[in-house]
């Protein structure tokens, strides 16, 4: 609204003093003869996702009059399906001062139709737009209407994911493989896809509806069984990027230059188990290396293997012969079910903790496992712990019933932190450190780096990086006393500040 400018120096005088001229709705602006009138500036009728960040519509009014009172006007703008008599509204603004507009997009628009007013898509829905005009102290009520006719449509899916026997999910659609969102029917993802069959399902755990291959090679919604189940086929394992618009409808599958994993998480699954799957941890280092630390009781042996998504028997990491001792370190990917080859650690090897190290790398997959005898003794090192960085007088941890578990209590200093397992002299030897460089602490159990620089068989589970120049420390930034616990077999810690 158009703003009136004062400019005689006694009636400026006059209105701070009686404080009128702060609001335009003032008696002083003239507004004692305005007639409230709402128009509607209607930009489509059939609303669009492809276009659902653009204006649909806009409702102004003029200010009304406050009956020469003073007062301030204040709004509200209601919407009711048309013929109603606003027995049931979507009220857009309420007891608003000094607004005179209200637009909406596409998007915004079509759910208050679906949500508010139980709109069909595709079925046009006429609205009334009430604005009211409210002065304090008077009872009339200023009200001006508008009509307008609008279809609203069918939003696609907010999800998005991959199922198919090239997809690393496999075909379980409870572990389907999810996709990102980066707008309205789009989605990406990247990864490894080997030779095989995909398509798309909108819930997990539901294969309708789904988005399958079209006759012209681009995405077309399936809610039927009698459907065509046409679907997208890779004849060349690699890592691609898969680009999905569902609006236009488009899709682009390419392949990615550089090696990446192809899963991002592994599991565990075996006798010992009871065939749950148990999720390993990503190395700190190397994005290719699962780790995961157990102890196997008396007689609690058995078969193993690893799963490349939880719950899913497809799509397996397998030991190539059946019965394979844990010291075989061949491993292949099975994307079916067949060949089921695991391998098979004997009542005579339990009783021991074991540390199990998978290498995923497409064509050169390893199962590294070897038994695994716990250090008698933890120290802190670093000038954040009592004895700074005096390796040969570091800081002892208090062993537990677990030969395992160490912990401490005491005060640290601002500074960094790392464990010795050994207090090897050269600093080349068994380190606990930190799976972030200097990270802080969370107090809560967080995956920590373990590194032996002396050993040749830790050397070699890094093909791509020479540990000896690892170095990662924890940074305490708050001086104080903390609990520390460290597990050397699950190669977890937490350090919580008291």
């Amino acid at each position: 609204m158009k703003k009136n400018i004062i400019q005689f120096s006694a009636f400026l005088l006059g209105c701070l003093v009686s404080f009128a001229c702060s609001d335009n709705d003032y008696a002083e602006m003239d507004k004692g003869s305005d007639v409230l009138t709402l128009t509607l500036d209607q930009a489509v009728t059939e609303l669009n996702e492809q276009n659902h960040a653009s204006e649909a519509l806009t409702l102004r009014w003029t200010s009304g009059n406050n009956f020469h009172t003073g007062h301030r006007i204040s709004y509200i703008l209601e919407l009711a399906k048309a013929g109603t008599g606003y027995a049931e509204t979507f009220v857009p603004l309420e007891n608003v001062t000094q607004t005179y507009e209200w637009s909406v997009n596409n998007e915004d628009l079509n759910s208050i139709l679906l949500n508010d007013f139980q709109a069909d898509p595709g079925v046009a829905v006429s609205l009334d737009a009430r604005v009211i005009a409210i002065v304090e102290g008077v009872e009339e009520l200023q009200t001006s209407e508008v009509q307008f006719t609008v279809t609203p449509y069918e939003p696609v899916t907010s999800e998005l994911y991959l199922i198919g026997d090239a997809t690393p999910s496999g075909w379980s659609a409870d572990n389907a493989t999810a996709m990102t969102r980066t707008d309205n029917g789009k989605f990406t993802w990247e990864g490894q896809l080997t030779e095989g069959n995909f398509k798309f399902i909108t819930t997990l755990g539901s294969f309708l509806p789904s988005y399958n291959k079209g006759t012209d090679g681009n995405p077309v919604l399936r809610t039927s069984d009698d459907q065509p189940d046409d679907q997208w086929q890779i004849t060349n394992a690699h890592f691609y990027q898969v680009t999905v618009d569902l609006l236009a409808p488009s899709i682009t599958i390419v392949e990615k230059d550089g090696e990446s994993p192809a899963f991002d998480q592994l599991y565990f699954v075996g006798s010992c188990t009871s065939w749950n799957f148990v999720q390993m941890q990503p190395d700190a280092l190397d994005p290719f290396l699962f780790r995961y630390g157990r102890f196997f009781e008396q007689g609690n042996g058995g078969e193993f293997k690893f799963g490349t998504s939880a719950g899913s028997w497809e799509n397996m990491l397998k030991a190539t012969q059946a019965n394979a001792p844990y010291t075989d370190t061949a491993m292949s990917f099975v994307k079916g079910f067949d060949p089921d080859n695991k391998w098979f650690l004997n009542d005579s090897e339990t009783d021991k903790a074991y540390k199990i190290c998978v290498d995923i790398r497409s064509g050169r997959e390893r199962m590294l496992m070897s038994e695994f005898t716990p250090y008698s003794m933890i120290y802190l090192v670093g000038d954040a712990t009592p004895n700074g960085w005096d390796l040969g007088n570091a800081t002892p941890m208090v062993a537990t019933e677990s030969p395992f578990v160490f912990t401490w209590t005491g005060n640290l200093t601002a500074g960094e932190l790392k464990f010795s397992c050994d207090k090897q002299d050269d600093w080349n030897g068994a380190w606990f450190m930190s799976a972030k460089a200097s990270a802080e602490p969370t107090g809560d159990v967080e995956p920590m780096l373990f590194i032996d620089k002396s050993s040749d068989a830790c050397k070699a589970q890094y093909l791509d990086i020479a540990i000896g120049g690892i170095d990662q420390k924890w940074k305490i930034t708050t001086a104080g006393t903390y609990t520390i616990t460290l597990n050397q077999l699950e190669e977890t810690i937490s350090i919580v500040k008291q």
